[in-house]
């Protein structure tokens, strides 16, 4: 006797149809083939029990279980939910009328209950492409599933659930998706805004610009100076995500195993990751492949405070994904691409202590010890971050101040209008949407100077030793400080302003 279910297998951020073929014939067997991980073939003995505890029939018969096709690693237990409706359907105790057109997935625990699993995003994405009409997946797992229009996603708690629904014995409703309209109020809400920050009025201005231009920042400052409360407020002032953004945000959330709340995520990510990060944990890979902090801040902002502690390998690791905004994991047995479209904020201190050119207080550091300290971020990383920002401390007037700053709406609407200009301008430019992923030619195209202009870069070219790289770079954050002036030219002003956001450059 012979059965057929469907499942899915994640591998990177994308899925592929699994089909679970049951066999039954004379003997006392179980054989579970088809290139499973441990916790695959584990699910025999889950199975089992399940099975026991709810008074259902495991076949004392030669079972076969194959998971095609046979050359794709199957890992996890998200295989346990359409193997065991396998064997029902294949011993009568379950019809099999809707099994070819529903995927099933979930861990079955002891009791029979079905536990949450990762990677439902992308597992209904493809779901949907190759034609299936729903989805049983774990109750947990629902409201992820039904972000995808199109399908119909039944959440099951348990095996008995299962049962009742493909039998037609009652009546499990269909969770309902979650329209764009919805999505849109989501994406609204955030209770950070820079309206909290008070003075630091050239900073704000800096992280303006570089929302507009999606231009990496890295903050300098004595500790307390309010460089982690600037940061976290950037997600605020960024266009808001589309609904594709959107979608591919949550899909690798989702395959990460990061998404605890149910439904879409709205906003714009925001990492953290200490600085005891390794370099897997921060791009991606591992035994079992998942992605890092960069693609987890995709379509966001990743953060690295006090950026010289990071190992200088971990940073490394960086200054392919700064260009190609894509991480490649390539292995003996497998090549994976993980997106890393992310805007880069870091911050460090001027010094070991903190405290170098500190208005009140005096720095004990000797001139080589704070070589050292700036030494362990490398030039060619310090090169791809376009600007560099000094952060002096809040004054206690500033502190005081009644008047309320700034909010971050009335920011994201001058942000708003230079992000369309870049739209117009690089409409027909694939890759390309902001002014900080112009490639050479775009650079030589857009940002063409007039001589007054050549003659100021030409100084400080010459008198801070700057490299092509942070040439480019400049030539982009100027072109960004164009667009919020909505002027067509790059004026001298602009060009001047640019120059001045390169304070690393200007202290080594």
């Amino acid at each position: 006797m012979f059965i057929k279910t469907y499942s899915s297998a994640v591998f990177g951020i994308s899925a592929t149809i699994i089909q679970v073929e049951v066999n039954i014939e004379i003997g006392i067997n179980f054989h579970l083939v088809g290139l499973p991980d441990i916790a695959v073939r584990e699910s025999h003995q889950r199975i089992k029990a399940a099975f026991r505890n709810n008074k259902l029939h495991f076949p004392g018969k030669e079972v076969t279980i194959n998971l095609s096709p046979a050359d794709i690693r199957k890992e996890g237990s998200v295989f346990d939910l359409p193997i065991a409706i396998g064997i029902l359907a294949v011993t009568k105790q379950v019809k099999e009328t809707r099994l070819s057109e529903l995927l099933l997935l979930g861990e079955l625990s002891l009791d029979g209950s079905i536990q949450r699993t990762k990677g439902v995003l992308a597992i209904a994405l493809q779901a949907k492409a190759e034609g299936f009409k729903g989805l049983i997946v774990p109750a947990e797992n629902a409201n992820e599933a039904a972000i995808v229009s199109g399908l119909e996603i039944f959440g099951v708690r348990n095996i008995q659930e299962v049962l009742s629904l493909l039998n037609g014995q009652n009546t499990i409703q269909a969770t309902p998706t979650i329209g764009p309209e919805a999505f849109e109020v989501l994406a609204t809400q955030n209770p950070l805004d820079f309206a909290d920050v008070k003075g630091q009025m050239h900073v704000k201005r800096a992280f303006e610009i570089a929302a507009a231009g999606a231009h990496n920042l890295i903050l300098v400052g004595p500790p307390g100076a309010g460089k982690s409360m600037l940061a976290k407020r950037l997600p605020t002032i960024l266009p808001p995500m589309t609904l594709e953004e959107a979608l591919e945000t949550t899909k690798i959330h989702s395959v990460a195993g990061k998404k605890r709340s149910n439904g879409i995520v709205s906003q714009r990510p925001f990492r953290k990751p200490h600085h005891t990060i390794s370099d897997v944990g921060l791009i991606g890979g591992g035994s079992y492949p998942q992605p890092g902090e960069i693609s987890l801040a995709h379509n966001g902002v990743l953060f690295l405070d006090e950026l010289p502690e990071y190992k200088r390998h971990v940073l490394e690791v960086l200054r392919q994904p700064l260009e190609d905004r894509l991480v490649n994991i390539s292995r003996a047995r497998f090549s994976i691409d993980y997106p890393a479209n992310f805007m880069l904020v870091a911050a460090m201190n001027p010094c070991p202590c903190g405290f170098l050119n500190h208005p009140e207080k005096s720095c004990g550091c000797h001139p080589n010890a704070v070589q050292r300290y700036h030494q362990r971020v490398s030039g060619p990383l310090l090169d791809r971050i376009d600007m560099h920002i000094e952060v002096s401390p809040v004054k206690y007037n500033e502190l005081q101040q009644a008047a309320t700053a700034e909010s971050s709406h009335e920011i994201r609407l001058r942000i708003l209008n230079a992000r369309q200009i870049q739209q117009k301008r690089y409409a027909q430019k694939n890759g390309t949407y902001a002014n900080a992923h112009m490639n050479r030619s775009q650079v030589e195209q857009f940002c063409q100077l007039q001589p007054a202009s050549q003659a100021i870069l030409q100084t400080a070219m010459k008198r801070l030793g700057l490299s092509a790289r942070a040439y480019e770079r400049i030539l982009k954050v100027a072109r960004t400080i164009a667009d919020l002036d909505a002027s067509p030219d790059i004026a001298t002003q602009h060009i001047s302003e640019a120059i001045q956001y390169r304070n690393l450059d200007r202290s080594l």
